[in-house]
């Protein structure tokens, strides 16, 4: 296999089995809308940007639903990550597994049914001291920019959750797990526990970079994760902070890229792999991305997270680089050409 730096036995002979792809993170619901220019001025939002709300976007959610026409969509960059690659499988079903922390509200009650939609198993940690998180999808032509409210994600505990006993054996049979670097500002304990296991194990941890933000507020975190991961995602802008925040001196995507694969590994097995995105440029470990007609671009929100399903989707039925990343652009173009994070019923992906 391709993350092999020696001989080894095939972790999962091309077949995905029921909890082999695990992930853990903030389970939000989106709330998206299309708004305009003024909208974005009046909180003070980049156009494409991801932001937690502070105070001063508190009345932004209320304001959303009132002025413009939202649509609700089961979200959170892992969850939807873990549903595309559930999507892409189609059998057997519950391939995927999710944990996280919701409210014991109709939000809450919303994500668990559209998980089961999706065919996904989900292990929510439920808590009635938040409300379940949401995310405010502001759309404004082939931009997207993202205030989420974590609010009860931001309430995991390891020791609440990941620690039980039937918890914990679920977790032990899968062979890739992934994690969004945004669940570093919510639990760095319980991300180091999983990623202990995976590289005491030889079984894969893949990491997102996520945001600029997560690179540079909450780089000790995140450094501290990094010795563990085995494939590492990011796109162009997130690349560039964290670069910076590295001293790494270039801002050239495919030195980062070297750069990101010669930081510090524990598990000397695996060679790690970095996947850098440049949106409708070609995705560095290079390949080509299929070209979309910008007419036929509904919403870049989620392509991101379809990226990483598609990929994932191949990872852990151990298909070559090559056919990791086919898949995930094949995904991340479905994808796009849809409202939300959503997808057809069946992917056209041979």
């Amino acid at each position: 296999s391709w993350l092999h730096t020696e001989p080894q036995p095939c972790l999962l002979q091309g077949k995905s089995t029921t909890n082999s792809l695990f992930g853990m993170g903030n389970p939000l619901l989106d709330i998206s809308a299309v708004v305009d220019k003024d909208f974005l001025d009046k909180y003070n939002l980049k156009p494409n940007d991801q932001i937690l709300a502070e105070d001063k976007h508190k009345a932004l959610f209320e304001e959303l639903v009132k002025k413009f026409k939202v649509e609700y969509h089961a979200g959170g960059a892992t969850q939807n990550s873990i549903k595309i690659a559930q999507w892409m499988i189609q059998e057997p079903r519950k391939v995927g597994t999710f944990f996280g922390c919701i409210g014991k509200d109709q939000f809450g009650e919303i994500l668990k049914k559209k998980a089961e939609d999706a065919h996904i198993e989900t292990h929510y940690y439920e808590q009635d001291d938040e409300p379940t998180g949401t995310c405010a999808a502001c759309i404004t032509g082939a931009n997207r920019s993202l205030i989420a409210n974590l609010a009860a994600a931001n309430c995991y505990k390891k020791e609440k959750h990941l620690d039980l006993e039937e918890n914990w054996k679920i977790l032990e049979k899968a062979k890739v797990f992934y994690i969004a670097g945004f669940f570093l500002t919510v639990s760095l304990e319980s991300m180091l526990k999983v990623a202990k296991h995976a590289s005491e194990n030889n079984k894969l941890f893949c990491l997102n970079l996520s945001a600029p933000f997560i690179c540079q507020f909450f780089k000790d975190n995140l450094m501290q994760i990094i010795p563990y991961v085995d494939v590492l995602f990011g796109n162009e802008t997130e690349a560039a902070a964290f670069a910076k925040e590295q001293d790494f001196d270039t801002k050239d995507i495919k030195e980062i890229a070297k750069k990101a694969q010669a930081l510090p590994k524990v598990n000397t097995k695996r060679h790690r792999v970095v996947v850098l995105t440049q949106g409708q440029e070609d995705t560095i470990s290079t390949f080509p991305v299929v070209k979309i007609d910008p007419k036929d671009i509904v919403d870049t929100n989620g392509a991101g997270d379809a990226f990483v399903g598609g990929f994932l989707s191949e990872l852990v039925r151990e298909k070559p680089l090559d056919q990791c990343i086919k898949a995930a652009h094949y995904a991340a173009n479905v994808i796009i050409q849809r409202a939300g994070c959503t997808f057809p019923e069946k992917p056209d992906y041979k």
